[in-house]
């Protein structure tokens, strides 16, 4: 009897032990994510579809919103997929991506939201000079290069060439897709590795001028056209709730950088080309710049149907097994600094 009940008391003080450390945890973690951030660790790419975020740390908006009391913290990218791991590692709190990448992460791992939109347009569809392609149908039987497999532009090429009655070898079509990264692909023009390309700007002009590359499908007409939403703004859920502030004040520091390049595109060109030369070593043209400003449309509206519509074509290529993005788009602190 003694040792059934000694048993008991075990049992009973490992419970005890149990709860503890459960409400011990779930009270960190609570206390944790009430109290706001010091740093906050922003996460873009070096290209002109990320213009918004270049023209505010060039500008110092975000600094400034932020105030003297919080360190910003910033990191480039050279593509979505990278860009989204650091993100489900901890490694970013916010940041600027293309909407393939953050729709298929957040369909396997729903911890981030967009809360706002950045760039519409900027994506083009550039073939070889020589590749005898004149029309969507002419790619039946090529080779087009994309960013990188599940970007933005492999889903509006999957679109594209769905409206023609073609589709992807690997989905039992005939157009072979490359991916590739943008800044190499005049090299695979060039080499005749490849016969198309479906790419982002300033990556366009850049295949037109150093590859003699012909544009086949402009900014306003391929796939979504005007509607196509290019880049996002998202963040961590864990950062929007612990930080409503901050969240609203970076908004407010991107708002103030779509309306300054809305108003100053030329001074925002020089801007542009100083910061990318910073990041990368290289100086673009203004002229180059400029050209492929035209083919985009800096904002911070985002079009959720096409954002469902993209997310559709995702899964059916196979790189999610739902479609459902429900909860992913947020625009509660952006409507509230809006209105501000």
């Amino acid at each position: 009897m003694k040792r059934k009940n000694g048993t008991r008391r075990g049992i009973a003080l490992a419970f005890c032990l149990l709860v503890a450390v459960l409400a011990a945890g779930c009270g960190g973690s609570q206390g944790a994510s009430t109290q706001p951030a010091n740093t906050v660790r922003l996460g873009y790419f070096p290209n002109l579809t990320h213009m918004a975020a270049i023209v505010a740390l060039e500008k110092g908006y975000f600094q400034e919103e932020l105030g003297t009391e919080i360190t910003l913290e910033t990191k480039t990218f050279p593509n979505g997929g990278l860009f989204m791991e650091a993100m489900s590692t901890g490694e970013l709190d916010v940041g600027y991506v293309g909407p393939g990448p953050a729709m298929n992460n957040y369909l396997k791992n729903p911890a981030h939201q967009v809360i706002a939109g950045a760039v519409n347009g900027g994506a083009v569809l550039e073939v070889r000079g020589d590749a005898g392609i004149s029309s969507v149908e002419d790619l039946d039987g090529k080779r087009v290069a994309i960013p990188v497999i599940g970007s933005t532009q492999d889903i509006m090429l999957r679109k594209t060439l769905k409206e023609v009655g073609l589709n992807i070898k690997t989905n039992g079509g005939t157009v072979e897709m490359i991916a590739q990264a943008p800044a190499d692909t005049a090299t695979l023009f060039l080499q005749k590795d490849v016969d198309a390309a479906a790419t982002q700007e300033p990556w366009g002009i850049n295949l037109e001028q150093k590859a003699g590359a012909k544009l086949l499908l402009n900014w306003d007409q391929f796939a979504w056209g005007k509607e196509s939403t290019n880049t996002v703004v998202v963040a961590t859920k864990s950062f929007l709730s612990a930080n409503p502030d901050l969240s609203k004040k970076l908004l407010q520091a991107h708002v103030r950088a779509v309306q300054f390049v809305r108003d100053n595109p030329d001074e925002a060109v020089q801007l542009l080309i100083q910061h990318i030369k910073k990041l990368t070593g290289k100086e673009l043209q203004a002229a180059d710049i400029r050209q492929a400003m035209d083919r985009s449309e800096v904002t911070w509206n985002v079009n959720e149907e096409v954002l469902r519509e993209m997310a559709a074509i995702s899964k059916e290529a196979g790189y999610t097994r739902s479609d459902n993005l429900d909860g992913f788009v947020n625009l509660t602190y952006l409507q509230e600094v809006v209105k501000e």
